[in-house]
C-alpha cells in the first residue's frame, strides 16, 4: 500500500539547503576573520615601516661604537627598548625569516614587538613597546627631520625615495601650507611636531619644519581602509562561491544519480521488461515517485499478464467446442448425398478451418506478449537465413501457384535468433505479400555490419503512407484493395513486430522500388554467439 503524501521530505531538503547556508555563512565569516586579522597586521607593519626603516638604515650606515649611542638616541624618541641582535641568535620560522631577509618589519601585538634586519648585514633590530601611540608618531618625524638635516639639500628627496616609509607618505616642501593658523605657525616655528586632522576619513597628517632650515617634512595622511581591498576580496569571494558550488554539486548529483536510476528503469519498462522496480532508498519526495513507479509498473504488469492469460483461455477454450461442430459437419456430411447440403456443408467446414486459424493465430499472439510481460529470454540458436527463406518458399509456392516466389541472389548469412520465431515472421510477410501480389514475391537478404535486413516486396497495390503505422496493431486491416475478401485476421503483422522486438530488432514498410507493391523489411542486430 502506498503511502500517504507527507511534507518530510520537503522539510528535508530545506533543513540540508538552510544547514549548507549555514556553512557558507559560516566560512564567510571565518574567512572574513581571517582577512581582518591579515588586514590588522599589515597596517601595523605599515605603521611601523618608517620608524623601523629609518633606524636600521641609520644604524647600519655608522660604526659599530656608535652603534649604542644612536639606540639610546632612538629609545628616547620614540619611547621603545631597542635591542641589536645577530640574526642567527633570534628563534625565527621559515616564513619570517624569508620576510626577514626581503627586509619587511615582523609585527606581533601584546605588547608589540617589531623586528627588522639591518640593510646588507646579519644584525636585527628588535623595539618593544607596550602601545602605539601619538609618541611614536611624534618620534618618527623627529627623527627623520634630524636625520634630513645632516644630508645635503640635493640628496633629500632621493633618500626619501629609498626609506620604507608604508602608510607615511612622505613629502618634502619648501613652504608651510596655507591654510595653517597663527598658533599652528608657531607650533612649528618652536620644532614641535604638528598634527593635521582630515575629517572626511580621519586621516591624519604630521607636518614638521627640519631644524634650522626652510623645509618642512609632511607625513600622510595615514589611513586604515574600512573596506576590504581588492586582493582580499576575489579570493574570499572565490572562495565562498568554490564552497557554496560545492554543497550544491553534490545534493544535485544525489538527486541526479536517483533521477538516472528512475529514467533506467522507465526505459527498461517501455522495452517491454515489466519486471524492472525501482530501489526505493528513502521517504522523500524521489521515495514516494519510486514507489508510485514502481506501483504502476506492478498494476501494467498485472493487467497485461491478465489480459493475456484470458486471451489464451479463451482460445484453448474455443478448440473444443470447433472440434465438436467440425465432427459433427463430417457425420452429417457421411449421412447425406445430396450436393446442395453437401456444399452448404463444406462451406461450413470452410468457416471452421477459418476459425481454428484465428484461434491458432490468438494463441500465438498472446504467446509471444505473454514472454514480454514476464521478460522471458528467446531461445537463441544460429539460423542459416537463406535456408530459412528457401523452406517459406517451398511451403507457401504450393498454396499460390497463380504467383511466382523468388529468393534474390545474395550472401549466405548466419544470424543467432529464435529459430522457429524468426520463421514465423518471415512466413507471415510472404504469405502477406502472396495475398495482396499479382505475380510477384522476391525475398531479398542483405548483411551489414551490425545487422541483418530481410526484404519481401509484391507487386501489389502497396500501402498508403498514412496506414502504414496502423497495420501493425492487433486487429487491424485495410479497407479497399486489402478488404477482407482477400483473408487475414488482422494479426500477422502484430505477431511479426513483436517476434521482432523479441530479437531486439523491428519491422518497417515502404514502397518496393522494384516491384512497385509494398515492401516490408526485418532489421535483426547481430549477437555474439553464446560461448
Amino acid at each position: 500500500m502506498q503511502r500517504p503524501l507527507s511534507h518530510s521530505s520537503f522539510l528535508k531538503f530545506y533543513l540540508l539547503l538552510g544547514l549548507a547556508l549555514c556553512v557558507v555563512l559560516l566560512i564567510m565569516l571565518g574567512g572574513r576573520s581571517v582577512i581582518e586579522q591579515v588586514r590588522n597586521e599589515e597596517h601595523r607593519e605599515q605603521l611601523a615601516a618608517l620608524p623601523m626603516s629609518l633606524m636600521t638604515r641609520q644604524l647600519a650606515d655608522a660604526a659599530e661604537n656608535e652603534r649604542e649611542q644612536l639606540i639610546s638616541h632612538f629609545a628616547e624618541r620614540l619611547g621603545m627598548q631597542l635591542t641589536l641582535r645577530r640574526i642567527g641568535e633570534v628563534e625565527l620560522g621559515y616564513f619570517a625569516s624569508r620576510r626577514i631577509e626581503r627586509g619587511s618589519v615582523l609585527v606581533t601585538e601584546d605588547p608589540w614587538r617589531l623586528r627588522q634586519r639591518l640593510p646588507e648585514s646579519q644584525w636585527l633590530l628588535e623595539a618593544t613597546l607596550p602601545i602605539w601611540s601619538e609618541r611614536q608618531w611624534q618620534g618618527s618625524i623627529l627623527l627623520l627631520g634630524e636625520w634630513l638635516a645632516t644630508l645635503p639639500s640635493e640628496e633629500r628627496e632621493a633618500s626619501l625615495a629609498t626609506l620604507r616609509s608604508g602608510s607615511w607618505p612622505l613629502l618634502l616642501l619648501t613652504s608651510p601650507p596655507d591654510n595653517l593658523t597663527p598658533q599652528q605657525q608657531g607650533q612649528l616655528a618652536l620644532g614641535n611636531v604638528l598634527t593635521l586632522l582630515a575629517s572626511e576619513k580621519l586621516a591624519i597628517s604630521l607636518l614638521y619644519q627640519v631644524p634650522n632650515e626652510e623645509a618642512w617634512i609632511m607625513a600622510g595622511p595615514v589611513t586604515q581602509s574600512s573596506t576590504l581591498p581588492m586582493n582580499l576580496q576575489l579570493p574570499l569571494l572565490i572562495g565562498v562561491m568554490v564552497v557554496l558550488c560545492l554543497i550544491i554539486y553534490l545534493i544535485m548529483r544525489r538527486l541526479e544519480t536517483r533521477m538516472a536510476r528512475l529514467e533506467l528503469a522507465a526505459t527498461r519498462i517501455a522495452s517491454g521488461r515489466l519486471e524492472t522496480r525501482v530501489k526505493v532508498e528513502s521517504d522523500d519526495f524521489l521515495g514516494r515517485l519510486g514507489m508510485a513507479f514502481n506501483g504502476m509498473a506492478s498494476q501494467v504488469q498485472t493487467l497485461l499478464r491478465g489480459q493475456q492469460e484470458m486471451i489464451r483461455a479463451v482460445s484453448h477454450e474455443l478448440r473444443t467446442p470447433v472440434a465438436r461442430i467440425r465432427f459433427a459437419v463430417q457425420m452429417v456430411e457421411d449421412m447425406t448425398d445430396q450436393p446442395a447440403i453437401r456444399r452448404q456443408l463444406q462451406g461450413i467446414d470452410a468457416d471452421i478451418a477459418e476459425l481454428d486459424e484465428l484461434v491458432d493465430e490468438i494463441l500465438t499472439y498472446a504467446r509471444l506478449g505473454s514472454e514480454t510481460v514476464n521478460g522471458a529470454e528467446l531461445e537463441m540458436a544460429l539460423v542459416d537465413c537463406r535456408a530459412m527463406a528457401e523452406r517459406v518458399i517451398d511451403t507457401l509456392a504450393p498454396l499460390h501457384k497463380e504467383l511466382t516466389l523468388s529468393l534474390a541472389e545474395g550472401p549466405e548469412i548466419e544470424l543467432l535468433a529464435e529459430p522457429r520465431y524468426l520463421q514465423r515472421a518471415l512466413q507471415n510477410l510472404v504469405g502477406n505479400a502472396c495475398r495482396y501480389g499479382k505475380k510477384h514475391v522476391t525475398i531479398r537478404l542483405w548483411s551489414e555490419e551490425h545487422l541483418v535486413r530481410i526484404d519481401v516486396e509484391d507487386d501489389g497495390p502497396g500501402i498508403p503512407f498514412e496506414a502504414r503505422v496502423d497495420i501493425f496493431k492487433p486487429f487491424t486491416r485495410l479497407d479497399d484493395s486489402r478488404a477482407r475478401s482477400l483473408g487475414g485476421y488482422g494479426l500477422g503483422l502484430s505477431i511479426v513486430q513483436k517476434i521482432m522486438a523479441g530479437h531486439g530488432g523491428s519491422v518497417t514498410v515502404d514502397t518496393s522500388p522494384t516491384l512497385g507493391g509494398a515492401r516490408f523489411t526485418l532489421l535483426i542486430p547481430r549477437r555474439e554467439p553464446l560461448a
